[in-house]
């Protein structure tokens, strides 16, 4: 009997598989499995994003739960009978087993918001991308987000980066000589960098000694950068390989010899008929 622990297993190594047949040549499997990875990495990406951060955040600022002490206003009732007709049309479509809006109010906020209009007609705005008509309202919404980034990020990277840089320079000749010793070497680099990227005047004698010590920390810096990008990527196809051993056994029927074969005898036909195809096509 197959399960759905044999068959998510059966998937696993069907996938893992077809992404390892492009080190033998770009072809339909790797396409497929690729094109499969980013949809569904796309759409839990925007499910999440909508559950944890637009629901919550937005609508439940705009509309949040309503309180039983006392009788809204009349304004209050009109602004939530907009909450009520979202809730009919989510109800009426039933995409999801819970409604987006339940009833009386999302219960993450007591206050209402109506600030966060500005946000909900910018996401609106950004919507209208896909109308060609009015999609230049996108350009407002693109605006906003790009402005608020930049001072944001600019804000954290001058505390976290250059101050912290700063400071993790200045060297304590009060500790011992092994902090001072990396102290040192930690300011050298740092300055040695900056005066590689330093183009104002060309790089002879002394600032061309210094930035090509520069180049030496740089170097270092990106080599151990890549080596630590390496030891994450092999420590994944360990694990791959790992449970491709796992699966191969009767446990779960055979899983990865049969798919193994299944798959080599595929793309050799792929490729003799790639190849039959290239040589009929005229030069």
């Amino acid at each position: 009997m197959i399960s759905l622990e044999i068959f998510g297993a059966w998937l696993a190594v069907l996938l893992t598989l077809c992404i390892l047949s492009f080190l033998y040549d770009d072809n339909p499997f790797y396409k497929a499995a690729e094109h499969l990875y980013i949809g569904m990495s796309a759409g839990y990406a925007l499910v999440m994003a909508f559950w944890q951060g637009v629901r919550p955040n937005l609508f439940g600022r705009l509309w949040p739960q309503i309180t039983t002490d006392g009788d809204g206003t009349i304004l209050q009732s009109i602004w939530y009978s907009v909450y009520e007709f979202l809730n009919l049309i989510t109800t009426c479509f039933g995409l999801f087993d819970r409604s987006i809006f339940p009833e009386g109010g999302i219960p993450e906020y007591e206050e209402i918001k109506l600030i966060y209009l500005i946000p909900f007609v910018l996401g609106i705005f950004m919507l209208l991308r896909l109308v060609p008509k009015v999609s230049w309202l996108a350009r407002w919404a693109i605006a906003y987000i790009v402005g608020m980034a930049a001072g944001l990020r600019f804000y954290r990277y001058l505390t976290s980066d250059i101050l912290a840089q700063i400071q993790a320079t200045a060297v304590d000749f009060s500790l011992d000589w092994i902090s001072i010793f990396n102290g040192l070497i930690l300011f050298i680099g740092t300055l040695t960098g900056l005066v590689y990227f330093f183009f104002s005047k060309e790089h002879k004698g002394s600032i061309g000694t210094l930035s090509r010590i520069g180049i030496y920390f740089l170097m270092i810096k990106f080599g151990a950068s890549f080596g630590y990008a390496v030891m994450g990527r092999i420590s994944l196809l360990i694990g791959r390989i790992d449970e491709l051993k796992q699966f191969s056994t009767s446990e779960y029927h055979f899983a990865t010899p049969i798919l193994a074969i299944l798959i080599i005898v595929c793309l050799a036909v792929w490729s003799f008929t790639s190849k039959d195809k290239s040589q009929e096509e005229p030069i």
